[in-house]
């Protein structure tokens, strides 16, 4: 449990309270998809959602796979996708809730599950392919 006021974001808490400093801040308007984390499963910005409205489990980048081996992270390793890599944890976990709700996305359904997560080294292409790969595994 930690102390902060109501108001304070949950990226926020994620990384200056638990010091879990895998979720990155990017723009700080939930746009750019850099602090994605799962609420309940499901994709969520972290960086403009308010703790006090937050009742589910959130689990982010340091929480998908203990060891580090869950098929995204893998697939992501395969296909050298990360340049820079500031956008990487958001992008995995946008592609993670994805394939949690759809094991088999078409190149649509990956390109609308992906929208709004913003790479500035332009990975798209293996970004996507790196999700059909995680899809098979």
């Amino acid at each position: 449990m930690v102390k902060v006021d109501k108001d304070t974001p949950l990226l926020w808490v994620l990384r200056d309270e638990l010091d879990l400093v895998g979720t990155k801040y990017g723009c700080g308007i939930g746009q750019c998809g850099a602090c994605t984390v799962h609420l309940d499963g499901k994709a969520i910005r972290s960086c403009a959602l308010p703790i006090s409205a937050i009742s589910g489990a959130i689990t982010t980048i340091e929480g998908l796979s203990e060891k580090g081996d869950h098929p995204v992270q893998e697939a992501w390793k395969e296909h050298d996708v990360p340049q820079c890599g500031y956008c990487q944890t958001g992008q995995m976990m946008s592609a993670a809730a994805l394939l949690k709700k759809n094991p088999s996305p078409s190149d649509q359904e990956i390109k609308n599950a992906m929208q709004g997560n913003i790479c500035r080294c332009g990975t798209y292409l293996k970004i996507n392919a790196a999700i059909k790969t995680a899809s098979k595994a």
